[in-house]
């Protein structure tokens, strides 16, 4: 299985990646505006990341597309919070949008080595990054002294026991992210499945899917 060599314009394929990867993350909106349809942080941000990566021959694609596609999906949501929560939010941001272009770079790897076996390893490996990184962003955040002059207060986090977990030390941070961990990971095997497995029915049944050869 091989990803499409790069094209001075843009190729049926990459259309096809495109639009796989938007409505992936489509359904990342549904999670937050329709509560309850979807298990918590049952998203399919880490996995458009790793299929981005796996598919994209242009790296650049591979990185712009599932970052484009998450901070447009960021803006949306954004209206629906207040200045206060959006401020707030703003301070862990970075540390997911790292994790995303991470995970990218992590499918690299599955370059022409797309099995069910690796796919769903690299998942696991995407989601346990996510935890690490974002938990140590939120913890950091409620101590801005460390960073940040005194003058900033502690971040105000959408779940008032996970920030007091913080609050208290690391370890208590990471135990209370379990939870949050437990639906990250669901969703991004999940979300894994559909896209590479998508794709692959689609890439045998179109030729034009198929990976261009020099």
């Amino acid at each position: 299985m091989q990803p499409d060599t790069p094209s001075s314009t843009v190729s049926p394929r990459s259309l096809v990646l495109i639009a796989m990867i938007a409505c992936a993350i489509g359904a990342r909106l549904i999670n937050w505006y329709v509560p309850g349809v979807l298990p918590q942080n049952f998203t399919p941000v880490e996995a458009t990341a790793l299929f981005g990566g796996a598919y994209f021959a242009d790296r650049r694609l591979a990185f712009i597309v599932p970052l484009a596609a998450m901070l447009l999906a960021d803006l949306l949501i954004s209206l629906s919070l207040s200045l206060q929560l959006v401020s707030d939010w703003l301070h862990t941001l970075p540390a997911v949008y790292l994790c995303i272009a991470l995970t990218v770079f992590g499918g690299f790897g599955l370059h022409n080595k797309v099995s069910p076996l690796r796919v769903g390893a690299y998942g696991f490996a995407s989601a346990v990054l996510f935890f690490i990184v974002t938990n140590f962003a939120a913890w950091l955040a409620a101590h801005p002294e460390l960073l940040f002059n005194d003058q900033f207060a502690a971040v105000r986090a959408s779940y008032p026991s996970a920030e007091d977990a913080c609050v208290k030390g690391l370890a208590a941070c990471y135990i209370a992210g379990i939870p949050f961990f437990k639906g990250t990971l669901y969703g991004t095997l999940f979300w894994s499945a559909a896209l590479f497995g998508g794709f692959e029915l689609m890439r045998r049944r179109w030729p034009s899917l198929q990976p261009a050869h020099a």
